[in-house]
């Protein structure tokens, strides 16, 4: 099914027509109330292309402006209740409308009267949570279940808790069906870079020894000597940046609730071993400046949430925690095997803060191929996040966590030339992928944006294999990177499949660059070769 609908009806200017980027007068050139009216007199006047009937109402989010135009994001209800899967992209371009991205498959026609009660559908979330430690179970929210085919009346319910590790926190999202208690699904939306049965590391980083540091500098575990943007305090400096919404970084301890800002006399901040609890905060707090400046530097975004805050970023998590994780509006830090190895690395720190750029736009889902597809774009940002910042003690390249030896052996947690080769992601999309682990399911989006950015074969950064034997030539990274942050932020939406993604990148290829152009058709050959046609 096609969810880019254009809207030649209109007599806006088609966004295959638009050419390229630098050509466009962008349609945010107007107040963003303005784009708004636009993009819903649109859906007034087009019932068909959304899929609307006289019960749905629409709602605002949020309005993204990129090099193209601007993208109008909209949630719906169905007699006042929330549609999971109702959420709408409309694309505004040159003043009229090109298109829309919609979610939803079919209109809703459902009865709103449950025959389930609120008390029997928090029983079934609450066993629903399986391996995890509840601590709560909060009140059933009746929405409208409108992700895949016909929509159902459900109950939305969030049961939080800690997960099989004892440590991650869970916050599961558990949908149940409202006339028969069925449980529609079960989603985490706690956020970790590594899969809970991975394999951990059993050795310390090497230490190395402190140079002599000048004020305003840190010395990380696996950063080195790095610039470090910190605010004058009642005990000389906090770390907390200035430059970049005020994001702190902070040391929990090892415990899992209060966490302190980090301090410093003469704004010298660690020593580039664990002997320095500050080290390990150099690297957070480098790491979310440098996503920081990259989201800016390439795509214009002010910020996670393009709303000119910073998040924080907090370190020391728990006890012998090998994971990191992103809870929706901060960053957290495990110090890893016998609280030796500490999981601060650069694109660790851009791969999950880059989780919340995919909340504050698409809103993948975290199961199926949209699962798959919100991993895939943290990796594909953190590997971004690292070629920004091109920092000698940590050589940017195309693979995921390298730095923190989660293996013991030396090897990366992920590899995008080639996914297969952790023993577990998939190369190419087939049916089993949708109903995988989306750390592993990311492989398909890892392995196209590799071939997209340096091509098949030998490169200087891994020897990329096609599915089906082709040839691929790369284009780069900033033209890959533009290509998928336009699609992410104009066109797709929270129940996107790979077959959508291949058909949203294709036309912000073409927004960007030109029908025809030399990106547009390598792009279309990267799907091809990991079997997404």
């Amino acid at each position: 099914m096609k969810k880019l609908l254009t809207a030649a009806a209109t007599g806006s200017v088609l966004a295959t027509a638009l050419g390229m980027a630098t050509a466009i007068a962008p349609a945010d050139a107007a107040a963003p109330e303005g784009v708004q009216d636009i993009a819903r007199d649109y859906l007034a006047n087009h019932p068909g292309v959304a899929r609307s009937t006289d019960a749905d109402t629409y709602q605002v989010v949020d309005t993204i402006r990129s090099a193209t135009g601007t993208a109008v994001r909209f949630t719906r209800t169905y007699e006042g209740l929330p549609v999971l899967g109702g959420d709408i992209a409309v694309q505004v371009r040159d003043g009229g409308v090109a298109g829309a991205s919609v979610a939803q498959d079919k209109k809703i026609g459902v009865d709103t009267t449950p025959t389930v009660s609120q008390s029997a559908a928090a029983d079934q979330a609450r066993q629903a949570a399986g391996s995890a430690k509840v601590s709560s179970v909060g009140t059933p929210e009746l929405v409208v279940d409108a992700r895949s085919g016909a929509a159902t009346l459900a109950y939305r319910t969030l049961v939080e808790g800690m997960q099989a590790d004892g440590q991650t926190p869970s916050r599961q999202v558990v949908v149940t069906d409202a006339r028969t208690g069925a449980v529609l699904s079960s989603q985490e939306t706690i956020l970790t870079p590594i899969a809970p049965e991975m394999r951990v590391n059993r050795t310390a980083p090497k230490q190395a020894s402190a140079p002599a540091l000048e004020a305003g500098t840190g010395q990380g575990i696996f950063v080195s000597d790095v610039p470090i943007d910190a605010t004058p305090g009642s005990s000389g400096f906090d770390m907390i940046d200035p430059e970049r919404g005020n994001g702190s970084t902070c040391d929990m301890g090892n415990g899992q609730s209060s966490c302190d800002t980090f301090t410093d006399d003469d704004n010298a901040w660690g020593d580039g071993t664990m002997g320095d609890r500050a080290s390990a905060g150099v690297d957070a707090h480098y790491g979310a400046a440098q996503t920081w400046d990259y989201f800016a530097d390439a795509h214009g975004r002010s910020g996670i949430f393009d709303d000119g805050a910073g998040v924080p970023s907090r370190v020391h998590y728990g006890s012998n925690y090998v994971n990191a994780f992103w809870d929706g509006s901060q960053m957290t830090y495990g110090d890893g095997e016998n609280d030796e190895n500490p999981l601060v690395a650069l694109d660790v720190a851009g791969h999950e803060m880059s989780h919340g750029v995919t909340e504050a736009t698409a809103g993948l889902e975290y199961s199926g191929d949209a699962g798959g597809l919100n991993e895939a774009t943290s990796d594909i940002f953190g590997t971004m996040v690292e070629f920004h910042a091109n920092n000698p003690s940590d050589a940017p390249d195309f693979l995921i966590g390298e730095q923190i030896d989660i293996n013991g052996d030396g090897s990366p947690l992920r590899y995008m030339d080639e996914p297969s080769k952790d023993g577990a992601s998939y190369d190419c999309w087939s049916d089993e992928v949708p109903q995988s682990d989306p750390h592993y399911s990311s492989g398909v989006g890892n392995h196209f944006f590799f071939l997209l950015a340096n091509g098949s074969g030998a490169s200087d950064f891994g020897d990329s294999p096609t599915c089906d034997g082709s040839t691929v030539t790369g284009i780069g990274n900033e033209a890959a990177a533009a290509i998928w942050f336009t699609a992410l932020s104009q066109y797709m939406t929270s129940t996107e499949t790979y077959a959508e993604a291949r058909e949203h990148t294709v036309q912000a290829a073409t927004d960007l660059y030109g029908a025809g152009s030399a990106e547009v058709t390598a792009t279309e050959a990267a799907w091809t070769a990991v079997s997404v046609g």
